[in-house]
């Protein structure tokens, strides 16, 4: 059943309120039947009743079990980087090592509206250079996170951006000042993707993963180890350690670089024995190359792990939903060039649900279960609402766990100048303070399907 403009959106009911309400509750009864007690090992129920939370202990379920057979959690990633004062000044990302700073009213107004999953995409805990080793201030970030996580009751995955020669620019290449004169806010020094050429630096994965998951495998509310967040070898390389890649076909770059320190699937599965020998039940979140992109999905190498999950990024179509103002001509349903190919696509439902389908097929040919820890669109699309909406649904029908970029804090530097992905933003690119919209409606009126917290 649709969901459109919030018209099913429940009143808004802070998460205090939400924790007074009993802790059981009924199904509508049936034509002709008994009243019948809910049963959360059925699923997510489709009716308001979901706004009850059942605690996972109570609701008779493990953290394995959320990512299978329905969707259990909804929300929304935050993200943290390294501050580099030369670069962002004092304050845009806070006076902390890590920013943008989030406090526990961000995440306490993340669960207010229905989220009860938190994917925290964070810089890894050992350093980016040699001797690759813990980093105490990271990891007491990140320990205050989990903290407020756990207080505002929700689930937690902990993602790495960063580790062992890898720096957060690769999240930000062709953005340097040799790439883009005019634009360009670093200087290429600051690249470092060593950890694909570098067998030092994948041993260097392996044991901050493994030293993470001895940390962290009784913490109540971590429910998933996201491996690393968004391989890109078949991009940037191991810049500056030989030139960048650029392959963009996934069989072409498996037949060049398959089973070299390139390839993803040779090292991921390393990460995950050495996980296991000291975690065995939490699970372990792993995307494929390309971004993790839908495309390159069934490349990825499923191991014998019985508690791996695979998990995709969905920001297709890229020229829809990544338009900047004023350029705002493709629309959602809509008539456009989606794939490049110079003739133009519908693209609606129907598109939506063929891309995932590459998904349908991975899960068939298989057997595991998958997730979106990454999805979104730029706020002020063009039929965002209905974009999100139908995403959402299709996760949905699918059993699929979703986290949506992004959930920002309300630090103002950051939230006045990076808000593309903020919805609370609404559609106005001029506007950067929380507002209604149809957007916000759609989301929130999802995420009150949730039924389970810590």
């Amino acid at each position: 059943m649709k969901r459109r403009y919030g018209f099913r959106l429940l009143p808004a009911l802070t998460l205090s309120l939400l924790l007074t309400i009993p802790l059981t509750c009924t199904l509508p009864l049936p034509a002709g039947g008994e009243e019948e007690p809910f049963s959360p090992l059925a699923g997510p129920t489709t009716t308001p009743m979901a706004m009850v939370y059942l605690p996972l202990v109570q609701a008779g379920v493990d953290e394995w079990t959320l990512w299978t057979g329905s969707t259990w959690l909804r929300g929304a990633n935050i993200y943290q980087r390294r501050v580099y004062p030369e670069l962002d000044g004092p304050d845009f990302l806070g006076p902390g090592l890590i920013g943008p700073p989030y406090t526990q009213a961000d995440f306490d107004n993340l669960a207010a509206l229905g989220a009860n999953y938190v994917n925290i995409s964070h810089p890894g805990l050992f350093t980016e250079e040699p001797p690759y080793q813990l980093d105490p201030d990271v990891q007491d970030n990140l320990d205050r996170l989990l903290g407020m996580a756990e207080q505002a009751g929700l689930f937690a995955v902990i993602t790495f951006r960063t580790g062992p020669g890898r720096s957060e620019f690769w999240a930000f290449w062709g953005e340097d000042v040799d790439s883009d004169p005019d634009e360009g806010w670093f200087d290429p020094s600051y690249y470092n993707n060593r950890v694909w050429a570098d067998q030092a630096a994948q041993d260097g994965w392996v044991a901050m993963w493994q030293y993470t998951a001895q940390r962290y495998k009784d913490n109540p509310v971590v429910v998933g180890y996201d491996l690393m967040c968004e391989p890109n070898a078949n991009e940037v390389g191991a810049y500056p350690v030989g030139d960048p890649l650029e392959v963009w076909d996934p069989e072409t770059f498996y037949a060049d670089y398959g089973g070299t320190l390139y390839d993803w699937n040779q090292l991921y599965p390393r990460i995950v024995s050495a996980i296991r020998e000291v975690d065995l039940e939490t699970p372990v979140l792993v995307g494929g190359m390309g971004y993790s992109a839908v495309e390159w999905l069934p490349y990825l190498q499923p191991v014998a792990d019985l508690h791996v999950v695979y998990t995709f990024h969905q920001y297709e179509p890229f020229i829809y939903t990544h338009q900047e103002p004023p350029e705002l001509t493709n629309t959602y349903p809509g008539s456009f060039d989606a794939d490049g190919d110079g003739e133009p696509d519908q693209v609606d439902r129907a598109w939506l649900d063929d891309l995932l389908s590459t998904v349908d097929d991975f899960v068939a040919a298989h057997s595991v279960p998958v997730a979106a820890n990454e999805f979104g669109l730029m706020r002020w699309e063009p039929g965002a609402d209905a974009f999100m909406d139908d995403q959402m649904d299709f996760l949905e029908q699918r059993g699929i766990n979703y986290a949506l970029w992004a959930w920002d804090p309300a630090w103002s530097p950051w939230a006045e100048e990076v808000d593309a992905f903020n919805f609370r933003h609404g559609p106005d690119p001029n506007n950067h303070a929380d507002v209604g919209s149809n957007l916000k409606e759609v989301i929130v009126a999802h995420w009150m399907y949730n039924t389970v917290r810590p």
